[in-house]
């Protein structure tokens, strides 16, 4: 049986040109801080991708710091800055907030004071997009990068954090995009690599693959890959619709990424949904992928109103450019073989 990967706004697929690059980048010796010939060329490496990322997510003339991954980008960006933010943003954000904005029905978020705010731009549950104020001090892009049209420079968003395994980078790597001028203070200490912002020797490999996945995304939203996405995604809700009318689609009628479903269906547990799934050969989740291992209900959607019961029952299906309408017609039918089971066990 063909296991179907549809968990991508955990972890997408590799692709092959990061794959690629971070081949070509193994066979590079020297450290990016040395200055004779190897160690130049692992800084060219380096060089080169941040240009690429930075190209991709239409920052050029800003800072592109690496990290470890958005965890570290949000650290640099929120320490010690006395933010405020809403009850959806990730636990990487929630960690350095006040949790003072409130959330509607719709999942939209007020912002009231955007140059002490943060707020993301889509939310890695639910997909729902936001409107950013201009101004705004930081802002969580993770899942918006490489699927929706974004360019940093135009936003008005002081610092962006993005990470490279949600658009097929590797994982372990990721980034913090600043307007040049911006002050932030190092957490990881000690040489002065990434402009003096984060200390320690850059992953040259990881960075290579994100800069390789980066000009790639690039090119798929170009060409209208997301749109297609989209269109499979709008089928494979159309098609449990007709299976079941106590299901709900969180953010239907708001704007969302292209290949988010988060599919509520009141009194079947989502964590019971995911293992039936995967036994079924479905990689899917219950939410984010750095809270879905908790048996708790999702504080996302709690902050959207939805009751513990409800929110308990949140599956989500991320879908990939590699996604066909077989693989969602596959899904949908064996949902409805598990979906049957269990109203039949209630019963």
């Amino acid at each position: 049986m063909r296991r179907i990967y549809l968990d991508c706004n955990a972890t997408a697929p590799l692709r092959p040109e990061a794959r690629a690059a971070m081949i070509a980048a193994m066979d590079v010796v020297g450290n990016p801080a040395s200055v004779h010939a190897e160690g130049r060329a692992a800084r060219g490496i380096i060089e080169r991708a941040r240009a690429q990322v930075a190209a991709a997510f239409g920052a050029e003339g800003a800072d592109v710091i690496f990290t470890s991954g958005a965890t570290e980008a949000a650290a640099l960006a929120c320490a010690g800055r006395g933010l405020v933010g809403a009850g959806i943003e990730h636990d990487a954000v929630r960690a350095w907030i006040a949790e003072d904005l409130e959330v509607d029905a719709k999942g939209q978020v007020a912002v009231s004071d955007p140059a002490r705010s943060t707020l993301q731009l889509a939310n890695s549950e639910t997909g729902i997009v936001q409107t950013l104020p201009e101004g705004l001090a930081v802002s969580d892009m993770t899942q918006a990068f490489g699927k929706l049209p974004v360019a940093f420079n135009w936003t008005g968003v002081t610092m962006a954090l993005v990470s490279a395994h949600k658009l097929g980078g590797p994982k372990g790597v990721g980034a913090l995009v600043m307007r040049r001028g911006t002050e932030v203070a190092a957490q990881i200490r000690g040489g002065g690599q990434e402009m003096g912002r984060r200390a320690g020797t850059e992953n040259v490999i990881g960075i290579a693959g994100f800069g390789a996945a980066a000009e790639a995304a690039a090119r798929d939203l170009a060409e209208g890959v997301w749109a297609r996405v989209e269109k499979i995604r709008n089928i494979l809700e159309s098609a449990i619709a007709e299976i079941s009318d106590e299901t709900i689609f969180v953010g239907k009628d708001s704007p969302r990424l292209p290949n988010t479903s988060c599919i509520l269906t009141p009194g079947w547990k989502g964590e019971t949904q995911v293992m039936a799934l995967d036994l079924a050969g479905f990689a899917v989740s219950a939410g984010s992928a750095c809270s879905s291992g908790k048996v708790r209900a999702s504080r996302v959607l709690q902050a959207m109103g939805h009751d513990v019961t409800a929110a308990a029952s949140a599956l989500r299906v991320s879908l990939g450019p590699e996604t066909t309408e077989g693989d969602a017609l596959r899904l949908a039918e064996s949902w409805a073989r598990l979906w049957q089971r269990h109203r039949a066990r209630s019963a």
